[in-house]
């Protein structure tokens, strides 16, 4: 036999059944609907209409409100004015004129706008000239249509065409003549920043690196010395060289037997360690006789000395 916890009563039997059931119809229903039930087609033709209006309603440049009521029997595709033979002032009166004497009246009598009229008085006042009747198609404002109604109408004089032209008279820059300047001579002991200046090439920050450079030097005895000055380029210089003068070369000098260490350093072309053994070859040998003696020192090269010695003294 069955065992009893396998078997099934009436009831459970009755309820599997009716789950059984329920699967079936949720599965067929579906395809049921669709042979029972038809779907009905959607109709766009009004959509389409509605929208056909709105483009058009868009497109008209002649801010003529289209009616939304779109008739699709009636309809005519839209063609813009120049197209369709519309013209922007057909009030005009058409008579022969010249372009180059007609005051804007005239214009606007023939049909343009005014401001178009205007524009066309400007440019003949200021002595434009219409050659052929052709370049009245070159007026700004003036449209194309307009231009194919007025052409057969354009009469323009010789007198007019051969009018002479402010515009087109040459300017007179044959009697210019570059001025030239003469630079005087700059002594580079005596100038200021501002004689600096004047020479080619030289700033106001390179006059003052000049200034600056001859004041810790303690004056130039020769010109070449200003091509040492800090960021002055030697093709400057060479622009610059025949210009410069020494009238009084005096300098500040140093006494190299009473000056510290510190005060010798100071000068540009004395470095720490030259200062320092200079003072001490002092303190070990007794004062300078002469400048000479400063040979004695083996770092002191003979460059050196033919440059820092007309800075130093030993008195």
């Amino acid at each position: 036999m069955v065992p009893e916890y396998l078997s099934f009563t009436r009831k459970e039997r009755a309820g599997i059944a009716v789950i059984f059931l329920l699967i079936i119809v949720c599965i067929t229903l579906p395809f049921l609907f669709h042979l029972f039930i038809k779907s009905k087609p959607v109709d766009h033709t009004a959509f389409e209409k509605e929208i056909t209006a709105l483009n058009m309603q868009q497109q008209d440049s002649t801010g003529n409100f289209i009616n939304r009521n779109f008739d699709e029997n009636n309809f005519t595709p839209y063609q813009s004015p120049a197209k369709n033979g519309y013209s922007r002032n057909p009030k005009g009166e058409l008579f022969y004129f010249d372009p180059n004497t007609l005051p804007a009246g005239g214009w606007i009598k023939l049909g343009v706008r005014e401001k178009t009229a205007n524009t066309i008085q400007n440019y003949t006042s200021k002595g434009g000239r219409f050659n052929k009747p052709e370049d009245i198609g070159k007026i700004w404002g003036l449209h194309e249509d307009e231009v194919k109604r007025l052409l057969p109408y354009v009469r323009i004089t010789e007198k007019s065409q051969n009018k002479p032209s402010a515009s087109t008279s040459p300017p007179a820059f044959n009697t210019y003549k570059k001025p030239t300047f003469s630079i005087t001579a700059v002594d580079v002991n005596e100038a200021d920043t501002a004689a600096f200046i004047t020479l080619p090439g030289i700033g106001s920050k390179l006059a003052n690196r000049i200034v600056s450079f001859r004041e810790k030097l303690g004056g130039f005895y020769k010109v070449e010395q200003v091509a040492e000055t800090f960021a002055l380029h030697d093709s400057v210089f060479q622009k610059i060289k025949n210009k410069l003068v020494i009238k009084n070369p005096v300098v500040k000098k140093i006494n190299i037997n009473t000056a510290t260490t510190d005060e010798l350093k100071i000068h540009p072309y004395i470095r720490f360690n030259i200062a320092n053994a200079i003072v001490q070859y002092r303190t070990l040998h007794g004062q300078f006789a002469t400048l000479d003696d400063l040979k004695k020192i083996m770092i002191i090269t003979d460059d050196l000395y033919m440059k820092a010695g007309p800075y130093l003294t030993v008195k």
